[in-house]
C-alpha cells in the first residue's frame, strides 16, 4: 500500500488524533519514537511539596536565585543570576508585549535562565503557556521523520518553485519545467523553505508519522517540570494540502518556550530527552529539606544519535547562511559569537485577526560540543522592536561572554 493510500485510509477511518506520549522517569530503551517503551521498575519517589512555587517571583542575589514557598520554606533554583538578569533586562529594554526565554544545560537539563515578560495587562508565566504556534520550528520534527522513516539526510535534494510564505496545491506538484530551484534538506532547513518540506512530507510521510515523531519530541503532553505548563498541542490533518502545510509549520501545532528548550536540548543531546530541572534545594531557615539528585533524569530517547547529527548539520545552516544569519552577524558579516557554531531553527507566523506576530528561535551551542540549549519567543504587535532570534542571540552572548569566550561581548 502506498504512503498516500495509507494516509487517506487513516484519515477516513479515524481522523488524526494527537499522540499522548508516555513520559516516565528512569531509563527508557527505545529503538525509535514510541516503539515498545520499557520502564525499569523502581520504588516510587515521594512527591515534593511545591505549594507556593511561582517562577515569576524570583529573588536574584549575587550568587544564587531563590523563591519563596508555602509554610515558611524557600527554594534555591538552578538559575544563573547573571544570565537571568541579562534575559529579563533585554525584554524590559525593548518593552515587548510578551516574551519568554528558557536556557538549559544540555548535559543535565538544569535551567539556567527562565525569564518571562508581559509589558501590559495581567502578568503570567509566558514560558509555561503553549498557545503560540510552533511555526517553522516544527520543521525539526518533520526532518527527523524524513531521516528515520524515509532514509533521507541533510544532502537529499528537492527541486521546487514558490512556497516562500505559503504553500499552494499547485506548488506541491512536481514539474521539471517550472521547478527552477533546487535545495538540499540542509538548505531547506536553514532557509526555511516551506514547499520543500511540504513536498518531501507528502512523498514520504503520513499524518500518522508526523504525529508519532511529534509525540517523540513531546508534543501531545505537557513538559514534565516542577511548574504546571500547558500541553504542546498537535493535530495533524488528513487533508493532503493541509498535511503538507503542517509539515512545514503552518498551524496545527503549538509550543511553549519551555517545550522549545526541551526540543533543542533533545537534538543537542544526541536524541535523548532530559527532564528540565529548576530546583536545587528546598530549605527552611538553616535546614535543608530536600536536595536535587546529582544524576539527570532521562525521559526518553526521542530519535537515534545519527538522526540528531543529521538535524544538527541542517540547523547549523540557519545561522551560517539562512533565516537567522542577519541576527547572528553584523552588517559587515562579522559573527556576534565568533568561533562558536550555533545550530538553530527560526519560526514566524502571524495571527492577523488578533494582530499577534510570533517569532521563535530554538538553538544550541556550540554545535559540535553543546553546552546550552535556548528557546526564545517574542509576541509582537504590528509595531515591533525585537524578534525572537535577536533575543536568543543576545542571551547566548551573555552566557558565552560570562564564560570568557574570546571575542564574545555581552549585549
Amino acid at each position: 500500500m502506498t504512503a498516500w493510500s495509507r494516509w487517506l485510509a487513516l484519515g477516513a477511518s479515524m481522523g488524526i488524533m494527537a499522540a499522548l506520549v508516555p513520559v516516565v522517569q528512569g531509563s527508557i530503551q527505545v529503538d525509535g519514537p514510541l516503539r515498545k517503551l520499557e520502564q525499569r521498575t523502581k520504588p516510587k519517589e515521594p512527591e515534593l511539596d511545591l505549594r507556593g512555587l511561582d517562577l515569576t517571583r524570583l529573588n536574584l542575589r549575587p550568587s544564587r536565585v531563590t523563591t519563596p514557598l508555602s509554610d515558611g520554606r524557600s527554594a534555591e533554583l538552578t538559575l544563573d543570576p547573571v544570565l537571568q538578569r541579562a534575559a529579563t533586562a533585554m525584554m524590559k529594554r525593548y518593552k515587548v508585549p510578551e516574551a519568554g526565554v528558557v536556557v538549559t544545560r544540555v548535559d543535565t537539563g538544569d535551567v539556567l535562565a527562565y525569564a518571562s515578560y508581559v509589558n501590559e495587562g495581567k502578568k503570567f508565566d509566558v514560558n509555561a503557556v503553549a498557545q503560540a504556534p510552533a511555526a517553522s520550528v516544527f520543521k525539526v520534527v518533520t526532518a527527523a521523520a524524513l531521516v528515520e522513516k524515509a532514509g533521507l539526510d541533510e544532502n537529499t535534494e528537492q527541486c521546487y518553485r514558490g512556497g516562500k510564505s505559503a504553500i499552494s496545491a499547485d506548488e506541491l506538484q512536481e514539474d521539471p519545467e517550472r521547478d527552477k530551484w533546487c535545495a538540499t534538506l540542509a538548505m531547506a532547513m536553514g532557509r526555511s523553505l516551506n514547499v520543500v518540506f511540504g513536498r518531501l512530507a507528502r512523498k514520504h510521510l503520513t499524518p500518522e508519522d508526523l504525529t508519532e515523531y511529534g509525540g517523540a519530541f513531546g508534543f501531545g503532553a505537557p513538559v514534565p517540570f516542577e511548574v504546571k505548563n500547558q500541553t504542546l498541542a498537535i493535530d495533524i490533518p488528513g487533508d493532503p494540502l493541509e498535511f503538507a502545510r503542517s509539515a512545514a509549520g503552518f498551524w496545527h501545532t503549538t509550543l511553549s518556550p519551555l517545550g522549545g528548550a526541551v526540543l533543542a536540548q533533545t537534538v543537542a543531546n544526541q536524541g535523548v530527552t532530559l527532564k528540565p530541572r529548576i530546583l536545587r534545594r528546598i530549605y527552611r531557615g538553616d535546614e535543608t529539606l530536600w536536595s536535587q539528585p546529582d544524576k539527570p533524569v532521562v525521559l526518553r530517547r526521542a530519535i537515534k544519535p545519527s538522526t540528531a547529527r543529521n538535524l544538527t548539520a541542517m540547523m547549523v545552516q540557519t545561522t551560517a547562511n539562512g533565516s537567522a544569519y542577519k541576527s547572528f552577524h553584523d552588517k559587515s558579516g562579522r559573527s556576534f559569537l565568533p568561533g562558536i557554531q550555533v545550530a538553530a531553527k527560526t519560526g514566524t507566523l502571524t495571527q492577523h485577526e488578533q494582530n499577534r506576530h510570533y517569532t521563535w528561535l530554538i538553538a544550541f551551542a556550540p554545535a559540535d560540543k553543546p553546552e546550552i540549549a535556548v528557546s526564545a519567543l517574542v509576541v509582537n504587535t504590528p509595531l515591533w522592536r525585537i524578534k525572537g532570534p535577536d533575543l536568543a542571540r543576545d542571551v547566548m552572548r551573555a552566557y558565552f561572554a560570562a564564560q570568557g569566550k574570546p571575542g564574545v561581548a555581552a549585549p
